[in-house]
């Protein structure tokens, strides 16, 4: 994982070195941004996939709720006569959740990337620089040391904290809306409630806003990783999604 993660880090390096005319000091702190968005932007045909899986699924849900009333009494009848469905609509039941597995690895390569204070056993170049003089590699209670919350520092990350905000208001109404119009509880392969489920799903819209607690505790570098890939999911959720039918769409949204 070293030389991947040394790989992207001379990466990000070249792309602040380009960057440097415009951003002048922030200029890595702008490659970190602009590094995220184009990984995002590569794995992104894999994030159109699990939509259009999601969306075939989610065409088969009236008809699975038929299934599942008629052969509510017989769990191993239930679940042939649902996996018969999905063979003969040609749909995988994973073929919603498997691309965006995929992309897992660049996320945490991404996370650690800007996270960790060495690479290879050297110390991380990129944690060295700052954004509008917070430390890439510093913290928010670090910050409030030096001018407190609305000092140079801690502007910056009241600026994080207001977009990941905005960003988690957005998701939290939409989520709402979703659940609101399928108020369903998911169930397993026998049928019956997943244990555990209904207090997930009421707690499902309420989840984007821990971002913020994300945001205080991580070095400031991956803290714009963060901000940056919760905005793009935003958007790109809010798109790709924007013609689903209403049920299976809170599932989507809490992907």
């Amino acid at each position: 994982m070293s030389a991947f993660m040394s790989a992207f880090a001379s990466l990000v390096g070249s792309l602040a070195d380009l960057l440097q005319p415009l951003f002048q000091t922030a200029s890595t702190a702008a490659a970190i941004i602009l590094f995220t968005a184009l990984v995002r932007l590569a794995v992104h045909p894999l994030s159109r996939a699990a939509a259009r899986g999601q969306k075939a699924r989610s065409r088969l849900q009236p008809q699975i709720a038929e299934i599942r009333k008629k052969h509510g009494k017989n769990p191993e009848r239930m679940q042939k006569a649902i996996m018969e469905l999905h063979a003969a609509e040609k749909v995988s039941p994973l073929s919603g959740c498997l691309p965006s597995l995929l992309q897992m690895p660049a996320f945490f390569l991404l996370y650690h990337l800007f996270s960790s204070s060495s690479i290879g056993g050297e110390p991380n170049a990129l944690l060295s620089h700052d954004l509008l003089g917070a430390p890439l590699g510093g913290r928010w209670h670090e910050a409030l040391a030096h001018g407190g919350l609305f000092g140079g520092q801690g502007l910056v990350y009241l600026g994080l904290f207001a977009i990941v905000a905005a960003v988690a208001t957005f998701n939290y109404g939409r989520t709402k809306r979703q659940m609101a119009a399928n108020p369903m509880t998911p169930a397993g392969p026998d049928g019956q409630p997943v244990p555990g489920m209904g207090a997930m799903t009421r707690l499902m819209p309420l989840l984007s806003f821990f971002t913020l607690i994300t945001v205080a505790v991580v070095p400031l570098a991956a803290a714009l990783y963060v901000v940056t890939t919760t905005t793009w999911t935003a958007v790109e959720r809010a798109w790709l999604y924007r013609d689903m039918p209403v049920a299976g769409g809170a599932m989507a949204t809490a992907a």
